[in-house]
């Protein structure tokens, strides 16, 4: 399949009256910002066909979805299709991958429960300045803020909110009343209400859940077409691809013509959507201020209120988004450009705030649909967008029949594949202390969503300035102690250092000369030299010699700079040996530029 997303520097120049060089770079630097102007120009008839079929197979999964992921986030089911279609317009125009649709997702959904208090001005709000911050990080190019949260846990926090998210749907799928929603009064009050369980929600939804699992499995395990195959095998296949496809959607609407036959004979054993706001969101701008039966909470109020949602959700944002964008950029063969993306997304807040959005991010599952569906450039989501408005502007009246435990059949099956069970074995196989970081985060975003990140990345960052401070040293017992740091020396690992070698020198009987094998040391601080100065007299005190091996040319310039009293640097082991050994034929470099080798000198005086 052809890549949507060319290569700028491919790009056929045009204009006039420019240089051919200028022309280039002008024209890759409008491109970078408009990725559309790099596949546009190729756009065919096929690309066109199958836009169309993604489109509609990512428009089929997204509405029954949004208006699940409404529930989680605590809003009406409307502003679920809200967020669903602005992303759609962004992306084609600003997208760097093919494959990515924006939309509400259930992490996201979660995260907004968590800071705007079931109130939609809250999450209006939040996603303008969301994306405002997004924006910004785009712009000032601080993507590598989210290098900092790491792997382990990316997925603590991922599988806490799994859980999180498929228990909170129990109470619908069961038909109970009156749950609240923090997760451990939730799970008491679930346990306690199991006899309040009504037998027409909980028989639905069951079968809605093995519904979607069955056709799940059909998806997953339909043979490829083969143009040798009969039309009448082809057209089958068209359809079960169809049908699973739309999963959701099938699922959903075979959920409601039941709600609505039973409706028709006067007794209702589900609990219903209810009423959907009718028709197109109005633009305005997000509300800066919320009148309630309390008086009007200020902006300033809102924020205070929000906390730090207003760090969570957009850096979560953005880590889902670019992970899942990255991950199928991979299996493309094709590339994204993270800032760019982050500009798409930031942006995508922004405008979806005047819609009535709440935020949004890139939704995995949708894009896996949007990938096995064939789509060629983001002209796809053009086509889902279309949808979701059609749905809003004539189909919400039918949304009043869907039932409750229909929708979180829907949502427990969408977040059930998030829970990965494999990460475990896979980090006690590779490195069992990164199941700590893990672990930590995992258990406290049962608590709170911004403590389970914040404690997992800590402990993250705990355990690498641990590596930092405690450098593993290599020690080579020949006719002079080598001693050799296996990774760079920063001023946190100067006392582990001074020990290691006080420890395998000085403290020796008789005390020993000793080589510190510099080659792994790339830069050092004046905290270092100072150590490195206290090194050397106290080997001078002793009487013995302490030699550095294999320093780099930014590390000797630093070092000559200092005058360190009685520093011998040696360009190789065996030379350094050999001195240390009192043989003839090889002196020490000391720190006169007439004793460094002419090759060095050049470099220290570039």
């Amino acid at each position: 399949m052809p890549s949507s997303v060319k290569a700028l520097g491919q790009a056929r120049p045009s204009g006039a009256g420019m240089a051919p060089q200028t022309r280039c770079c002008s024209l890759a630097a409008v491109q970078r910002r408009l990725p559309i102007l790099a596949w546009l120009p190729n756009y065919s008839l096929r690309w066109l066909k199958m836009d169309l079929v993604a489109g509609l197979s990512v428009g089929l999964t997204v509405v029954p979805q949004a208006l699940a992921y409404a529930e989680v986030a605590g809003l009406p089911p409307q502003y679920g299709l809200y967020s669903a279609f602005m992303g759609c317009f962004v992306y084609f125009f600003l997208g760097t991958s093919r494959d990515v649709t924006l939309g509400p997702t259930a992490i996201m959904s979660l995260l907004v429960s968590f800071y705007t208090f079931h109130e939609p001005a809250y999450a209006v709000l939040l996603a303008f300045l969301s994306g405002c911050i997004q924006l910004a990080m785009g712009f000032l190019h601080l993507g590598f803020l989210l290098d900092f949260i790491s792997y382990p846990v990316i997925k603590g926090f991922t599988s806490a909110a799994t859980v999180t998210i498929g228990f909170g749907q129990i109470k619908n799928l069961l038909g109970l009343q009156d749950i609240p929603r923090q997760f451990f009064l939730q799970v008491y009050q679930t346990f306690r209400k199991v006899g309040e369980i009504r037998a027409g929600d909980a028989v639905l939804g069951l079968v809605c859940m093995l519904l979607l699992l069955v056709l799940k499995l059909m998806r997953d395990h339909v043979p490829p077409v083969h143009p040798e195959m009969p039309p009448g095998v082809r057209l089958s296949h068209g359809l079960v691809w169809t049908a699973t496809t739309g999963r959701n959607a099938l699922v959903v609407s075979f959920a409601a013509l039941i709600a609505y036959s039973f409706e028709v004979t006067g007794y209702q054993p589900f609990i219903l959507t209810g009423q959907t706001a009718e028709g197109l969101p109005p633009v305005r701008i997000p509300p800066f201020s919320v009148t309630t039966a309390n008086g009007t909470v200020s902006f300033t109020e809102m924020v205070q209120d929000m906390g730090a949602g207003l760090a969570v959700v957009p850096l979560m944002g953005l880590l889902e988004s670019i992970a899942v964008a990255k991950s199928f950029a991979s299996q493309g063969g094709y590339r994204v450009d993270s800032n760019q993306e982050l500009l798409a997304i930031g942006l995508t807040n922004v405008l979806g705030s005047l819609v009535s959005s709440y935020p949004v991010t890139g939704s995995f599952g949708r894009t896996a649909v949007n990938a096995q569906s064939g789509v060629c450039t983001p002209a796809g989501g053009l086509v889902t967008g279309v949808l979701v408005l059609l749905s809003l502007d004539y189909l919400t009246s039918l949304f009043y029949y869907i039932p409750k435990s229909a929708l979180a059949a829907v949502i427990i099956m969408a977040v059930a594949p998030l829970f990965d069970t494999r990460v475990f074995g896979t980090l006690w196989r590779v490195k069992r202390l990164d199941l700590l970081p893990l672990c930590v985060t995992f258990l406290f975003c049962f608590w709170e969503v911004q403590y389970g990140i914040l404690a997992g990345t800590l402990v993250s960052v705990l355990i690498l300035l641990h590596s930092v401070a405690r450098p593993k040293m290599q020690v080579s017992e020949g006719p002079v102690l080598v001693l050799q740091p296996a990774s760079g020396l920063q001023f946190p690992a100067v006392e582990a250092l001074r020990e290691a070698i006080i420890t395998q020198a000085l403290e020796a009987s008789p005390p020993r000369s000793a080589i510190l094998e510099c080659s792994h040391v790339c830069s050092v601080d004046s905290t270092v030299v100072l150590g490195l100065e206290e090194l050397l007299e106290d080997f001078h005190r002793r009487g013995v010699t302490l030699a550095l091996v294999g320093l780099q040319v930014p590390v000797l310039r630093v070092l000559l700079s200092a005058d360190l009293k009685g520093l011998q640097y040696f360009s190789t082991l065996e030379e350094a040996e050999k001195s240390l050994l009192q043989e003839p034929g090889t002196q020490p470099y000391n720190v006169g530029e007439d004793s460094i080798p002419e090759h060095k000198v050049a470099l220290l005086k570039a």
